[in-house]
């Protein structure tokens, strides 16, 4: 399908996919709603799915007007798409209908080859960046290989950039950032449990997430980011009577940093440092982000601010990629009742970040 209406899309040269994650959560319908409800911000962007999924989809989106979903046969077709149109590239095969709200390892595989499809077109330079609508961890297992092996979209997306690359997954580091409107943190560890969580925590990894941070944080803002490290231990370790890891392993690597021109403080008491980076009714915040030592630490702050305002961006890697903060949330799939807001700041992150926008 050719077509000649839309007008150019700003400071976008190719176009960014979304993939519809588990098709029996809520993923396709928040992206549906999404393009209803922010037309401005979807134009040049594509569903990389199935196309009866994303029709079954929009006819759950209630209370707005609903848009047509349409067929495309390449990436930038998308460009060129009439404003309140829904692109998608069919690129798995036909899609059974599956019921909304169940786990299945058919929904697992189509949320799994999406996500393969859009990540290597990344990869191979077809892509501006993707979005990922949420996977379901038990679905994507059932799935069987090679999906069985990832515990999420972030482990998929740092192996197949490792193999695009031709580098062990050691080579390819990768960090999670959650972020909404007020507040940005970074975690040195994601999922693993909170004794690993501790063993992570080490000179090199929290070195390494300063850097992948300040060189994401760079792009994005235009500037190097002021960084806060939050301590491990209370009130910081207290000048070592809570711990030590502040002294031994923290304090040693925030004076590498510096030495490489990073702009980092801390270690903070952890229960303090967010509050300090949250950004205030004027504007301003005392710090861009927070490096969180582990996942709870890290994600608490942002979500309890709202769930439903939040991003997670995969820093890292050689491609833009961003997510809504949320699961599938298999309880509200196919009531046509759930919030897209978390999917459109994802879209409006990704276009931040592709377009260079400050």
């Amino acid at each position: 399908m050719t077509f000649e209406s839309a007008p150019p899309t700003p400071l976008i040269q190719q176009a960014i996919a979304l993939t519809p994650g588990d098709p029996c959560g809520i993923g396709p319908e928040i992206i549906a709603r999404a393009w209803c409800l922010a037309p401005e911000s979807t134009q040049g962007c594509f569903v990389a799915g199935d196309v009866g999924l994303m029709r079954r989809a929009m006819a759950l989106v209630q209370a707005v007007q609903t848009f047509p979903v349409v067929e495309i046969q390449a990436p930038n077709e998308a460009l060129n798409v009439p404003l309140r149109c829904l692109p998608v590239l069919q690129v798995v095969p036909v899609s059974p209908v599956l019921p909304w709200g169940c786990i299945d390892g058919r929904a697992g595989q189509l949320a799994g080859e999406a996500v393969l499809w859009a990540t290597r077109a990344a990869l191979r330079g077809e892509l501006a960046g993707l979005v990922t609508a949420p996977l379901h961890k038990e679905a994507l297992h059932a799935a069987g290989a090679p999906y069985n092996q990832y515990p999420g979209h972030t482990e998929l997306l740092q192996a197949e950039a490792a193999r695009h690359a031709g580098v062990t997954i050691e080579q390819m580091p990768v960090r999670m950032m959650l972020a909404n409107n007020e507040l940005r943190t970074v975690l040195v560890s994601i999922h693993v449990s909170l004794r690993d969580a501790l063993d992570a925590i080490t000179f090199e990894r929290v070195l390494q997430t300063l850097a992948i941070t300040d060189a994401s944080l760079s792009k994005i803002l235009g500037r190097r980011p002021r960084m806060a490290v939050a301590g491990v231990n209370p009130h910081a370790g207290e000048g070592g009577l809570f711990g030590r890891e502040e002294i031994d392993i923290l304090q040693p690597c925030l004076a590498a940093a510096r030495q490489h021109g990073m702009d980092v403080h801390g270690p903070y008491a952890p229960d303090t440092v967010f509050m300090r980076a949250r950004k205030q009714s004027d504007g301003r915040r005392e710090f861009d982000v927070v490096i969180a030592m582990y996942h709870d630490q890290g994600l608490i702050p942002v979500k309890y601010m709202g769930v439903e305002q939040g991003v997670n961006v995969t820093l890292g890697l050689p491609l833009v990629r961003t997510s809504p903060d949320h699961g599938t949330a298999m309880d509200l799939a196919g009531k046509g009742v759930a919030d897209a807001s978390s999917m459109i700041q994802a879209i409006r992150m990704a276009r931040q970040m592709v377009s260079g926008e400050h």
